[in-house]
């Protein structure tokens, strides 16, 4: 019996409206828009986060990355040197002695190249000069080929691994493994390509895109290469270091901090990095982010539900009439309530479902124009749309009991 009550209340609440399409549609546009804007907002967070996450793996949580501070001015070096030698190639063996939770450890240096060719561009690659465990470090994965090995090192050997931009950009997208590339006067033959790896896109110091970078032996850097700027710059211009697993990173980090600056007598010549750390941090900042996005957005169904409150009271008034007829052949004030609040209900529902189809459309469009990167997930479909649902009770109730409480006789005689 209740059921066949509520379906005839869902009935006439759905007749109601459709006898008022234009203005069901335009009340609906509220909660369109706001569920739009939700998952929206919620798409691009996603999106940021997964990126996020992909570049800190990239990094490795169980990394740390100890970057040299360059000298701004010959003056600064000067300075520098009368305490500090600068990141050097004792520290690495310092570090490995010392460092009870070290896995893995790689020297690094860089430097700009002149010239490349067999194919020269205005935008040319870094060169990195690394020890054959920074493969493993970064979780290196191969698109073509492999890396160069302990034997290259030691033997300097005239081999590179590209990164794929890198790659594209010098041989174009042909197979490399096997061709020679020229990088200033040093030939190099190609023995790896990485595959597509995430950039940071920020300013700090792992900045550089990994995917536009020539990766050689460090000891072919040393002994084939010549960096010109070396005035102003330390021996090395990083170590990376893998982190036994089950290690703690930040009592790892302390060590590493205290005892390079023993080495370099307190000179803040360096930073230690912690990818630990930096995810922990970065998901903090999403979610701050997402919640203020996800307030903003909520703001549009906020509207959104003050439209349906309207509409329904106005409906109201236009329906005195039809209330009293109803209230004096036996309808009682819950079966009014139900009524206008079904149509509230109604028209949030329709709206939700169509504004998760916007959502969808929007967020596609952000990827395109903005070129982000946006998921739209499961959990934010429920999320929007249970906010429009509730949106719609609560914005429907105040108008349904104010329907509830007239007077039948009063109604029987409004005009």
């Amino acid at each position: 019996m209740i059921l066949i009550r509520y379906a005839s209340d869902f009935g006439l609440a759905a007749t109601n409206l459709w006898a008022q399409k234009t203005r069901t549609v335009l009340t609906a546009l509220g909660i369109i828009f706001g569920v739009g804007a939700v998952i929206g907002m919620l798409a691009i967070g996603a999106g940021a986060k997964e990126e996020s996450l992909r570049f800190i793996e990239t990094l490795g949580v169980r990394n740390l990355l100890i970057e040299a501070r360059p000298a701004t001015s010959d003056q600064e070096m000067q300075q520098r040197r009368r305490a500090s030698p600068g990141l050097n190639e004792r520290d690495v063996r310092v570090l490995q002695a010392n460092v009870e939770d070290l896995e893995l450890i790689s020297a690094r240096r860089s430097l700009h190249p002149a010239q490349v060719f067999p194919k020269p561009a205005p935008d040319l690659p870094e060169l990195y000069g690394v020890r054959p465990a920074y493969s493993a470090i970064h979780n290196w994965k191969f698109a073509e080929g492999t890396q160069f090995s302990p034997t290259h090192d030691e033997a300097s050997a005239a081999v590179c691994v590209l990164g794929e931009r890198a790659k594209v950009a010098i041989l174009g997208y042909g197979e490399a493994v096997g061709k020679f590339i020229k990088v200033n006067d040093t030939w190099l033959k190609v023995v790896g390509v990485l595959k597509d790896q995430v950039s940071s896109g920020s300013g700090t110091a792992q900045s550089q895109d990994p995917n536009f970078i020539i990766y050689i032996p460090l000891n072919t850097f040393q002994y084939r290469f010549f960096d010109r700027s070396g005035n102003l710059k330390d021996e090395l211009d990083g170590v990376d270091i893998r982190l036994k697993v089950g290690a703690d990173s930040m009592a790892a980090a302390k060590v590493v901090t205290a005892i390079l600056s023993s080495t370099h007598h307190k000179i803040a010549d360096f930073v230690v990095t912690i990818p630990a750390e930096l995810l922990a941090e970065q998901q903090r900042s999403q979610s701050i982010f997402t919640y203020v996005m996800v307030a903003i957005a909520a703001i549009s169904l906020l509207v959104g539900g003050i439209g349906i409150m309207n509409i329904v009271l106005a409906t109201v008034l236009e329906r005195t009439r039809e209330i009293g007829i109803r209230r004096s052949i036996g309808a009682r004030r819950g079966d009014i309530v139900r009524q206008f609040l079904f149509e509230s209900v109604l028209i949030s529902i329709g709206g939700g479902i169509v504004g998760i189809a916007f959502g969808y459309f929007l967020s596609w469009l952000i990827a395109v124009a903005a070129e982000w990167k946006t998921i739209v997930t499961p959990s934010s479909i429920g999320i929007a749309f249970g906010v429009s649902v509730a949106v719609g009770l609560a914005f429907g109730i105040y108008p349904a009991r104010k329907a509830s409480r007239i007077n039948p006789i009063e109604a029987l005689r409004y005009e």
